[in-house]
C-alpha cells in the first residue's frame, strides 16, 4: 500500500501524518511532499510529534514532482483553510482524499498559545489519520 501525503511547504502537518500513519503500520510505503516544499521540517512539528514517541527528525521536505511518476493508492491533501490552495496531483492515483487542518506554523500570540496549537493540530491529525487507517487501509491488508 502506497501513501503519498501532500501540502504546500511539506514542513509540518504533512510531515506529522506521514509519522503517524507509517507509526500505526511500518509495512505501509508513506511518502510526502508539498507543492512549495520548504526544503525543511518545522522544529515545533518535529518536538510535538517526539513527545508523543514518534521521531520525525530525519524526514526530509520533497517537492511534489519528485513522486509524479509513481503510482499511489492514496493521495491525501491535508491543507487547510479556505485562503490555501491546496495542490493537486496529477500522477497515477487510485483514490484521492482530502483531510484538513489548520496549519499551527501559522499561529500567532504567546509561545504557550503556538505550542499549543501544535498540540492540537498534532492530535487531530493522529485521530483523522488512525480513523483513515482503520476504516480504509486495515480491510485492504
Amino acid at each position: 500500500m502506497k501513501i503519498l501525503i501532500l501540502c504546500t511547504g511539506n514542513s509540518c502537518r504533512s510531515q506529522m501524518a506521514h509519522g503517524f500513519l507509517q507509526s500505526f503500520n511500518k509495512d505501509l510505503i508513506v511518502a510526502s511532499a508539498g507543492t512549495e516544499a520548504s526544503g525543511k521540517l518545522n522544529p515545533n512539528a518535529v518536538k510535538a510529534m517526539k513527545e508523543v514517541g514518534i521521531d520525525i527528525s530525519h524526514h526530509t521536505s520533497d517537492p511534489v514532482d519528485m513522486y509524479l511518476d509513481d503510482e499511489w493508492d492514496y493521495v491525501i491533501t491535508v491543507c487547510g483553510g479556505a485562503n490555501e490552495n491546496c495542490p493537486a496531483f496529477l500522477g497515477k492515483v487510485k483514490h484521492r482524499l482530502h483531510m484538513g487542518f489548520d496549519d499551527p506554523s501559522h499561529a500567532t500570540g504567546t509561545d504557550e498559545y503556538i505550542w499549543g496549537e501544535f498540540i492540537r493540530v498534532r492530535d487531530e491529525i493522529k485521530e483523522a489519520f488512525y480513523k483513515f487507517y482503520k476504516d480504509e487501509i486495515e480491510p485492504q491488508l
